[in-house]
């Protein structure tokens, strides 16, 4: 069975996923990367501001608040949760 990809900018909170790319250019991918959204990366979204922008997640130990146009740059593959256990 083939995982979907999707962006960031369409994960739900609590929802937990894997980046799978950064497709943004320039400044933009240099300060995505310098925040530590690199392939293989996991993380958690928290939640998002009421009106969608901005959303929060959290990934390697700090919480990070992206711009929902920075989001929609970052390509994700969502993991299953069987059992409380992230497969």
């Amino acid at each position: 069975m083939q995982k979907k990809q999707l962006k960031m900018s369409e994960l739900k909170p609590g929802d937990k996923a894997v980046i799978i790319a950064v497709s943004a250019q320039g400044e933009v991918a240099q300060r995505l990367v310098d925040m530590g959204l690199i392939k293989g990366t996991q993380f958690k979204v928290l939640r998002k501001a009421p009106l969608g922008d901005p959303l929060e997640i959290q990934l390697r130990g700090f919480l990070l608040a992206l711009r929902m146009k920075e989001a929609e740059c970052v390509s994700v593959e969502r993991k299953e949760v069987l059992n409380g256990k992230t497969k």
